[in-house]
Order: structure tokens, then C-alpha cells, then sequence
């Protein structure tokens, strides 16, 4: 038992390796040798990853701009004691020490014939800012590392939650937020002596600056009758129902009637922007380019959550509104802002929640019927409840792949074939599949394997590898998902290998 364990670490190991010298840098996989003035960079990419979306810096390979295939793999041992020192400095270099990097260790033959080792640093994405000790805060970029400017600092202490506009004072007469929404509030919260100045004082939603109490931002956007006209900004939704699966630009929109726009507090935000969505797809519609007749299937308390995430954990920092795009075959909701803290598209089903607002989050669910429940349950519900009625689940995507900086919810209203899960598991294990492969898991020819995999393109649900030409298209999702999913299996085998009696 113990050498079919060892057998089939080695196996992954090589297919690792295999992987990684096809892998060309980008915004969160990065490659050096460790010769040379390794180290003061490589620590510029620790800090870079974690202050981005997080990565994987691979010691002991070549760029591949420089070298292909196995050439690329030198191993530490050109100069090991880089590798401990680089240690050393990220773990007292770096203010404030940045949580939860991994170093792992994997034996491959090099460039030489010898056998030798590469060192895998996983850098999760942080929800701090970090710095260099007299060397500066560092951003990724698609490939390398940029310096930060002191605005850009501040900048991304917004995009990650680390400070939050909801809380910042505002120069307005109370009597603007006494409004139904606001004594219905208090009514559920009994919330009976003082007036509406007093009151806001007492629960932090109003705070003393120069002997005057002010409104913060976030009592203006839960209770104000038209928080974008008080505020002079964009704090609204806005509700675009297109014909066809694309918006089509030119003289003549494709859009089936005029944008509505969703204003006043927040809970009526929510309320009246699903009432509206609701309305607009219960009717069903007919495919114009087939005249099929088909029914939007969505569960409308995934539709709800997605609204009220938009709605409660948007940067209201940035001045746009909140964007829902009704489509044939989907929805999407568009939030201004990027993910904040740790949270990342690929970890956003499974990662700890995070509220970016927390005085909107904790007096939301104070209303008689609250949108949330700030139970930290809402995602995983949209993917349970999806994957229950047969459709695909919940996409997230975000900058750098949308035009600005947003974090936009794609609902399918496509039912998923029973292939996807045997697809996603193994694009999970293996990195990517190709049009063969998925020939083989469905059982299938090859036109109709194509046009799944185009249906799955189309969606965005995969992005095609075509650097080894279109016959060696390979299909892959966003980012390197499967190298933290390899490190963690041969990690799992070399635990049970170390338990073997």
C-alpha cells in the first residue's frame, strides 16, 4: 500500500510539472531562478499577490520568455540559501505580516539530467494592506510588479473594506431622514424617546464632529426618500431588459423597453427592484431568432440575494449605480466594487463572509422583513439552490475582467447537462479539458463535444488555450485554481505517507 501511495504522489507531481513549465507569468503566477538578486524581487511579488487577487511564485524555474518546456526547471539549488532568506524576509520584512502563505517543496528531474526542487510559495489574496519595510507597498499587474502611489494605497483601502464611506459624516438636516421608512424603523427597534437626531446618536448612524452631530452616509442611504439626489451621486439601480443573449449597439438598442431606474432607501431598494425583475420574467418569452417559447426558471430567492448583495456590499465610494441586465438565457447584477478583503471569485462560494458596510448590514436586518438575515449563509444558498433545480451555478467574475472595477453575478437560465459535473471536477484536477477529453467523460462525437464547449466559451464559463494551435485547444477557467487544488492533493499523499505504518 504504502509504494501504490508513493506511485501516484509521483504521478502528480510530474503532471504538475508538466503543467506549470506550459504556464506563462501572469497577474497571479509568477516564475524565478533563484540566482542572481532573487530575493528583493521575489519579495515585491509576496507582497504584490497578497495586496491583488493573491498567486503562486514558483522558485527554480526559468521565464518562460527565456526558455521552454523542461529547460525551464533549474531547481533551488542553484543558490538554496536564497531561497531561506527570502523566508527570513517575508516573515520580518513585511508590515503587517501577511497570513496564511504556503512554501512547498516538489522533486523534479532538471534541466541537466539531475534530480532537483522547486519551492511553491501560495500568497493568498489578504484583507490588509501590505508593505516592504522601507521598500514601499507593491500592486500585481498582468505580468510584474508596480510600486503604489499614495492615492492608489488609499484606493485599494476602499476597494478591499479596509475603510468605508457609510461611516464618513454628512453635512444634512435630520428632518431629511424622518421618513416613513425611518419610523417604521423605529418602531420594530422601539426606538421611542428623543427625536430623530437623538436617536441616530444613541445607535451610531450619527456622530458629533466639532460639538455637531451629523448623519453618517449610511443613515442617508437607509432612510432618505432619494439617497442620489440628497448625496449628489449615483446610489440607485438600474434595470435593462435586452432581446437576445447580447446587447447590441448602434442606432436602434435591442432593449425591449426603457431602463427603469430603482431609488429611495435601501430595504425599498431591494424590495422594489425584485418586485420589478420578478414582474419582467414571469411572463416567459419566445426566442425571436427561433420562435421557441421557453420560461425563465430562476429561484427567485437566488434573484433576491444577488440584489441585496449588490445592494449591501457595494463601494459606495464609487459613484455608479448598481447594474441588472435581463437577458434570454440569463441575469446580471453588476455592483460597483471590487471583492473585498480575502474574498475572491474562486473562494467566494466557500471563503468566510466579509461585510464592507457594516453599519448598513447590521441595521438592515433590523426591519420588521429584513432582505438579510447576516447569517454569512446567502452564497451558499445561491449555488445549493441553483444546483437543486438543475440550472448551472452562480458565475462571479471580476476586474481585471471587466471593463471597471465591479463585481458582476451571472444567473443562468440554462438547465445544466449532467456532463458540467463531471466537466467542472475534472477541469478541478486536471487544470483544463479538451475537446478529446470531454469526448470521453460524455461519450459523445466531436461536433457535439465543440458545441458544448463553445456554449460553455460563450458563457464565460471557460476561456480557450489556443497557444499550442486550434487542434491543441485546451479549456480552462479563470485563474489557477487547479494549482492550489494540485499542491493540496500531494500534500494530502504526503501526509498519508508519512502515517503508514
Amino acid at each position: 500500500m504504502k509504494r501504490i501511495k508513493k506511485d501516484r504522489a509521483s504521478y502528480g507531481t510530474e503532471d504538475l510539472i508538466n503543467r506549470l513549465c506550459d504556464m506563462d507569468e501572469g497577474i497571479t503566477i509568477e516564475f524565478k531562478r533563484t540566482s542572481g538578486k532573487m530575493v528583493h524581487k521575489a519579495l515585491e511579488t509576496i507582497v504584490a499577490f497578497a495586496n491583488t487577487e493573491g498567486g503562486f511564485l514558483i522558485l527554480g524555474m526559468e521565464d518562460s520568455r527565456k526558455a521552454k518546456g523542461v529547460n525551464r526547471l533549474y531547481g533551488i539549488q542553484e543558490n538554496s540559501e536564497a531561497v531561506d532568506e527570502l523566508h527570513e524576509q517575508a516573515n520580518n520584512r513585511v508590515t503587517p505580516p501577511i497570513e496564511g502563505i504556503t512554501w512547498s517543496s516538489l522533486s523534479c528531474a532538471v534541466q541537466d539530467g539531475t534530480t532537483g526542487e522547486l519551492k511553491v510559495i501560495s500568497v493568498p489574496k489578504s484583507a490588509k494592506i501590505h508593505s516592504i519595510v522601507a521598500d514601499g507597498t507593491w500592486k500585481r499587474l498582468e505580468k510584474g510588479n508596480r510600486e503604489m502611489t499614495a492615492t492608489e494605497i488609499n484606493e485599494l483601502c476602499f476597494a478591499r473594506g479596509v475603510i468605508s464611506v457609510e461611516g464618513e459624516l454628512v453635512d444634512l438636516p435630520f428632518e431629511l431622514l424622518d421618513t416613513d421608512v425611518w419610523k417604521i424603523y423605529c418602531d420594530t427597534r422601539k426606538l421611542s424617546s428623543g427625536d430623530v437626531k437623538d436617536r441616530m446618536f444613541r445607535i451610531g448612524l450619527a456622530k458629533k464632529k466639532e460639538k455637531v452631530i451629523l448623519p453618517t452616509r449610511a443613515a442617508v442611504l437607509l432612510f432618505a426618500e432619494d439617497p442620489s439626489g440628497v448625496l449628489a451621486g449615483k446610489t440607485a439601480i438600474r434595470i435593462f431588459h435586452y432581446s437576445g443573449q447580447k446587447v447590441e449597439h448602434g442606432p436602434v438598442p435591442n432593449l425591449l423597453k426603457t431602463p427603469k431606474t430603482i431609488t429611495g432607501p435601501l430595504v425599498r431598494q431591494i424590495s422594489d427592484a425584485y418586485e420589478y425583475v420578478r414582474n419582467e420574467i414571469a411572463a416567459g418569452l419566445t426566442l425571436a431568432a427561433s420562435g421557441f417559447e421557453t420560461v425563465h426558471r430562476y429561484p427567485t430567492r437566488v434573484i433576491k440575494e444577488a440584489l441585496t448583495n449588490a445592494v449591501i456590499h457595494r463601494d459606495y465610494h464609487i459613484n455608479r449605480d448598481i447594474y441588472v441586465r435581463i437577458f434570454d438565457n440569463r441575469i446580471e447584477v453588476e455592483s460597483p466594487g471590487l471583492f473585498p478583503a480575502h474574498i475572491t471569485a474562486a473562494t467566494i462560494q466557500k471563503t468566510k463572509s466579509f461585510s464592507r458596510n457594516p453599519l448598513i448590514v447590521n441595521n438592515l436586518r433590523e426591519f420588521p422583513t429584513p432582505p438579510n438575515i447576516d447569517a454569512g449563509e446567502g452564497v451558499r444558498m445561491m449555488f445549493s439552490t441553483m444546483q437543486a433545480v438543475g440550472l448551472y451555478p452562480p458565475l462571479y467574475v471580476s476586474s481585471p475582467h471587466l471593463e471597471h472595477d465591479a463585481v458582476m453575478v451571472t444567473l443562468f437560465n440554462e438547465e445544466r447537462p449532467a456532463v458540467w459535473a463531471q466537466v467542472s471536477d475534472w477541469i478541478d484536477r486536471k487544470g483544463s479539458i479538451s475537446n478529446r477529453e470531454l469526448r470521453r467523460i460524455a461519450g459523445i462525437d466531436t461536433l457535439k463535444a465543440s458545441k458544448m464547449l463553445k456554449r460553455w466559451v460563450d458563457a464565460d464559463m471557460l476561456v480557450p488555450d489556443t497557444s499550442k494551435g486550434k487542434r491543441g485547444t485546451k479549456y480552462r477557467r479563470v485563474g489557477n485554481g487547479f494549482l492550489q487544488q494540485s499542491i493540496f492533493s500531494l500534500s494530502k499523499l504526503e501526509d498519508n505517507e508519512h502515517t503508514d505504518s
